[in-house]
């Protein structure tokens, strides 16, 4: 059998590595190689079948109501199964986070420490779902687990406030050294640049409250187990979507 190719090196590769940042299908190789970007895809598909079932757009009479159901329960416990191992980033991110105040550090350990704790159960969760330990303390895991993941989310949404109000005043000092500049007919073309950056960063960094948020919502519902006016599956199912969309635009362009 004839052996494949092997594929060009960097200086053989007519793309450029300009090039390959903007070239669909390098960047989408680049961003299905990574963990959370298969698992949000996963999260996308789970909560569009969830938004189906959950409206009136199916009667419980047509056949494809099981499959979506049957789908949807799958696709739940692959996700699970990205999520091996995934604890030790929030203890890395621990372990190297600089904390400017005791605020940060305790905001720092509540979301870390929470969602460390989550992923470690959800491993035992989708074990025994798995059907490889016993399930009778899969009730008392899974909200164990709800319970540190909302609890993380509230650290997380602390710590991101905080990074706003940062970018805040940055911007703002950015802002005032840009009008100066101007009125004395200097060039600013740097402060231009960072300027446009702390934009961007203050994008991503709502869009990422916003996704926690709506994360901590379906946790809650899994706290009270879907009881409650904000917790109707439709709207749970949404949020889950809104989260998927936005992550996967964070993971996206990072590729």
């Amino acid at each position: 059998m004839e052996a494949k190719a092997s594929p060009p090196s960097s200086s053989q590769n007519p793309i450029s590595n300009g090039a390959k940042n903007r070239d669909f299908l390098l960047r989408l190789e680049a961003y299905l190689a990574r963990r959370d970007g298969v698992d949000k895809l996963l999260k996308i598909s789970r909560y569009a079948t969830k938004i189906i079932l959950a409206s009136s757009f199916l009667s419980d009479g047509q056949t494809i109501t099981p499959r979506l159901k049957s789908f949807e329960s799958s696709v739940g416990l692959s996700r699970k199964a990205f999520r091996l191992g995934k604890f030790v980033q929030d203890v890395n991110a621990l372990r190297f986070s600089c904390f400017s105040s005791h605020q940060d550090l305790t905001f720092s350990i509540i979301a870390y420490g929470g969602e460390g704790l989550y992923y470690f159960i959800e491993q035992f969760v989708w074990l025994a779902k798995a059907g490889l330990i016993d399930k009778k303390n899969l009730n008392r895991l899974q909200k164990m687990s709800a319970w540190l993941e909302f609890i993380g989310y509230i650290g997380s949404v602390s710590l991101k406030v905080r990074e706003l109000k940062r970018i805040n005043e940055d911007e703002a000092c950015l802002m005032s050294i840009v009008k100066i500049s101007a009125l004395r007919g200097i060039g600013c073309a740097e402060e231009l640049e960072k300027l446009r950056k702390l934009k961007e960063k203050k994008l991503l960094k709502r869009l990422s409250v916003v996704q926690d948020l709506a994360d901590s919502l379906m946790a809650l519902a899994d706290i009270r187990d879907g009881k409650g006016r904000l917790l109707a599956p439709l709207l749970i199912s949404s949020a889950g979507l809104l989260s998927a969309i936005i992550s996967t635009h964070k993971n996206w362009i990072s590729c």
